[in-house]
């Protein structure tokens, strides 16, 4: 039955070759274009947070393998001398370094072209997940140490190339007026991840006497059991973004093709120096930011060493304050994502930078105010570390080229590593020449220092440099 041409058409028929969505938007006289708008949104929203949740969960990488237990507890008496076993987790985080140096831009730009990088953000991340469970059979015994120091070592190569593709997945969850908060979000999801997961294996194994399942300290089960925790943590966490996040490819860096293996690294000269060429400010930035992350990893490195020397600060204390560094930086970081996109990255960098810089000399000219000195200008560096971090990591990503995310992400790997040395040193360095650990704070300020002056001259603007063929 039709209705007659005098009557106009009921709003709840509407004209049968539309869609669902484009129907319920006709009943209620929503334009279409509005609907599919809060639909796309609805669904990058999902997307961030199955992203975030990948830093959440790489926590158990970060905060509890190599961090605050498994590498404590592999320099232990248990597996050698003091002084030994603490130079061989060096060395040998020393050639995983090498490693991520040499492979991270050729495996980056292989993801690329392939159209395949969230496969290999899988493939890279669920084997740190089994690296981290076969830490169990690290047994507290001299000959179990190379096993340990192996399963570190690997771990930290196959982290920073899952990460590689992780951060060049940035550009896929977020739009150019979001980045910046959705890299906070991430860099912030990391910290708070780290706080739950410690408060969970701390309190639930390694603090009592006997801790969850009946599980003791006895021949180190408590750290072993803690490692299978944390490589369900990572494994669990990663799933979202493996789920949730389309595969990505790209046309532009797809359409280069396939190289050998070696032949990616001949594409890797002439890409640099097309880079070079074409973007130098890029590089400049590359060079600047490796400088200063170096310098932020050693806030967190030595921060532990410096609490307990120098402000005698309990091995509980040193965890309860590691914990409330990471609320406090996973706050800040998360907060002051919003002000990336607003301001820009650089501005947000070089506030940090400065902030760590005078906190830092604060923490060396009071050191003798005690504790609350280093609870106060402690928690301050921290306040800054996670927006410096996040903010270069959103830098980075609105200066490269499309289709060459994972190559320059490598890049960015791999300059980090190359330059890994100079918060140690210097902390050695300064510690060396001032006869006290405080002064090492000094070495710490000054990488800092040097990261921010080398960053002032580099422009925060993007000149798009081709992608071509070969």
């Amino acid at each position: 039955m039709t209705l007659p041409p005098e009557q106009p058409t009921p709003r709840n028929f509407p004209p049968s070759h539309l869609t669902p969505p484009d129907g319920a938007a006709a009943t209620i006289g929503v334009p279409t274009e509005q609907v599919d708008a809060v639909t796309e949104a609805g669904a990058r929203k999902g997307r961030i947070l199955a992203w975030g949740l990948w830093d959440w969960g790489s926590a158990a990488f970060n905060a509890v393998v190599t961090t605050f237990v498994f590498t404590v507890y592999l320099t232990s008496e248990s597996f050698g001398p003091s002084g030994t076993v603490e130079a061989q987790l060096g060395w040998a985080l020393a050639i995983a370094g090498l490693l991520i140096a040499a492979l991270a831009p050729i495996t980056g730009q292989r993801s690329d072209t392939s159209g395949r990088r969230k496969l290999w953000l899988a493939v890279n991340t669920y084997i740190v997940v089994a690296l981290t469970l076969a830490m169990i059979f690290v047994l507290p015994a001299p000959e179990y140490l190379l096993l340990g120091l192996f399963l570190v070592a690997a771990g930290n190569v196959f982290f920073e190339f899952a990460s590689v593709n992780y951060n060049a997945m940035l550009v896929q969850v977020s739009t150019p007026r979001s980045i910046g908060r959705v890299s906070g979000f991430g860099w912030g999801m990391g910290y708070v991840g780290g706080i739950v997961l410690l408060l969970i294996v701390y309190f639930g194994f390694i603090q009592p006497e006997v801790g969850l399942f009946g599980v003791t300290g006895d021949n180190g089960l408590d750290v072993r059991v803690t490692m299978v925790v944390s490589a369900i943590w990572f494994g669990l966490f990663a799933l979202p973004v493996l789920l949730t996040v389309p595969e990505y490819r790209n046309p532009a860096a797809v359409d280069r093709g396939k190289v050998s293996f070696f032949g990616s690294y001949a594409r890797l000269g002439r890409d640099i120096r097309r880079l070079w060429d074409e973007q130098r400010n890029t590089v400049w930035f590359l060079l600047a930011s490796a400088v200063f992350r170096d310098g932020l990893a050693g806030v967190f490195t030595f921060g532990g060493v410096l609490a307990a020397s120098v402000f005698g600060f309990s091995a509980g204390e040193v965890i309860i304050f590691a914990i409330a560094a990471n609320v406090v930086a996973g706050i800040s970081t998360i907060a002051v994502g919003a002000l990336d996109d607003r301001l820009g990255a650089k501005p947000v960098i070089m506030t940090a930078l400065i902030g760590l810089v005078v906190s830092g000399l604060i923490v060396f000219f009071l050191h003798d105010g005690g504790q609350i000195v280093f609870w106060t200008a402690g928690l301050a560096l921290c306040l800054f570390v996670g927006p410096a971090q996040s903010a270069s990591r959103t830098f980075l990503a609105r200066l490269i080229p499309a289709g060459r995310e994972g190559e320059v992400f490598g890049l960015y790997a791999t300059t980090g590593r190359a330059v890994s040395f100079l918060a140690p040193t210097a902390f050695a360095l300064f510690v060396t020449i001032g006869g006290e650990p405080y002064f090492g704070i000094l070495g710490i300020v000054l990488v800092i220092a040097l990261g921010l002056a080398l960053l002032i001259p580099v422009k925060a603007t993007r000149k798009a440099a081709p992608v071509t063929a070969g």
